[in-house]
């Protein structure tokens, strides 16, 4: 075997590339599973009664997680939102949770609830559900970011 200052060389530089190009490829399947995590919920639309998300209208109050959305939640007490209405978003482990209490408002949300949500490290937010969607297209493209929201009174 010819052992030479030019073979030694070129060998490293081999080495030094295919290094590059193993870290580029693994950087480049970390960016592309980042993406598809972080593939943002979009909230098109909102009026009394409705609001559509990535498409689909829905007619019922929601839960939106950032990969799928509830339109099933309902609370115990309708306009008084609780600890345990909000068990599966806790379990969700959300940075924000973004609280939409209706058109006008109405929904309450308890001291008692909000500091149970801090308690776990959730960041609260609570607007009524107009001002909620803009926080919520706006917050969610950086953290993790669930909204709860009301969509009548």
């Amino acid at each position: 075997m010819d052992i030479s200052l030019n073979n030694i060389k070129a060998l490293f530089i081999k080495n030094t590339i295919n290094k590059i190009i193993k870290n580029y490829k693994y950087k480049l399947y970390q960016a592309v599973i980042v993406y598809n995590i972080r593939k943002n919920m979009n909230i098109e639309n909102y009026s009394f009664g409705k609001i559509t998300i990535d498409g689909r209208q829905y007619k019922s109050d929601v839960i939106i997680y950032p990969d799928k959305v509830d339109s099933s939640w309902w609370r115990k007490e309708g306009h008084k939102l609780q600890i345990a209405d909000l068990t599966e978003v806790v379990n969700s482990r959300p940075e924000v949770l973004i609280i939409g209490t209706g058109y006008s408002g109405v929904m309450v949300v308890p001291e008692e609830t909000i500091s149970y949500l801090e308690s776990k490290g959730i960041k609260v937010y609570i607007e009524r559900t107009t001002k909620a969607v803009e926080l919520f297209n706006k917050l969610q493209k950086n953290r993790k970011v669930v909204a709860a929201l009301h969509l009548t009174c």
